[in-house]
């Protein structure tokens, strides 16, 4: 700007110098603004969950996937942002979030399985949320389903309730039951599909933090693959989710393994099979109720 000063000066020595000044002002004001203006287009951060589906082959599947951002101390969802999905690294849905934040992907699979899927925001967003993954089960309606519940997989303490929150502070600490995988892996090779059924706990995290983690521990311990159902700490909550899954065709849900009495028993009010394991102190077992005492003798009781 100073040497465009004085090169027109040179030219024609009556320019006023006003014109120069100005626009030398204007040129320190346009780069002084350029860092507020690049940091006002800045994407704000996010948080994105999905949680698991299960459909059959040639279904469509509805992936529910959420997109929150923070206000002061508290989430808030995030509405009319690209969300796009994503299997085997290609895109395969597209959606937009509403006003609560959500959107519905669909995909329909062609063969059955387990299909490993993410959910990430659109590159025209104006939130920065990072990917999150979920399993899509794809099973065969006519194949048999085992439910599990998660304590009974485990060597935790039992509280009373539907089912028992695997993971919380100390899920470091939890072990597998002895056999309980290898046994579990054995049921699933050829005959059982498996849904492992989790309480939420809010001391762990949301739904889907819940689920994240218990697929990781199961993966860690080396159990099979199967679809995880995370339930409110509602008693009732299990037995409502099983009739639903009945009435929405998954009818060869006839058998659970769980560790709680209330677990147990919402099968048999149902007239279902049922296997307790451990085995429970002296009259803690519901009367119709199959009893194992380690995971190496439920196969017997099925």
């Amino acid at each position: 700007m100073l040497l465009l000063s004085y090169t027109c000066r040179l030219l024609n020595p009556t320019v006023d110098n006003s014109f120069f000044r100005r626009a030398g002002l204007f040129t320190f004001l346009f780069f002084w603004a350029a860092p507020v203006i690049l940091s006002a287009v800045e994407k704000m951060p996010g948080t994105l969950s999905v949680h698991d589906s299960l459909t059959a082959p040639n279904q469509p599947a509805t992936i529910e996937a959420m997109l929150t951002g923070k206000s002061l101390r508290t989430e808030i969802p995030l509405g009319g942002e690209p969300i796009e999905l994503l299997v085997a690294a290609n895109v395969v849905a597209t959606a937009m979030t509403g006003s609560d934040g959500r959107a519905f992907l669909s995909y329909t699979p062609k063969a059955k399985g387990s299909v490993l899927f993410t959910v990430r925001v659109g590159a025209t967003s104006k939130t920065a949320a990072a990917e999150a993954d979920a399993n899509l089960a794809v099973w065969e309606r006519r194949t048999p389903i085992i439910a599990v519940e998660m304590a009974s997989l485990t060597e935790a303490p039992t509280v009373q309730g539907p089912t028992v929150t695997l993971l919380g502070k100390d899920a470091e600490g939890k072990h597998p039951m002895s056999d309980a995988a290898s046994e579990l892996g054995k049921l699933t090779q050829f005959y059982y599909n498996v849904i492992y059924v989790v309480t939420e706990d809010k001391a762990v995290g949301t739904n889907d933090q819940v689920n994240a983690q218990t697929r990781l521990w199961l993966k860690d311990q080396k159990f099979p693959v199967g679809h995880i159902l995370v339930l409110p700490s509602d008693p009732a909550a299990f037995g409502t989710k099983l009739d639903e899954l009945h009435a929405a065709g998954w009818k060869m849900l006839k058998i659970g393994v769980g560790r709680t009495k209330a677990f147990v028993e919402t099968f048999l009010q149902r007239r279902l099979d049922a296997v307790m394991v451990p085995e429970p102190a002296k009259g803690e077992a519901p009367r119709k109720a199959k009893v194992a005492k380690e995971w190496k003798d439920v196969r017997k009781k099925m």
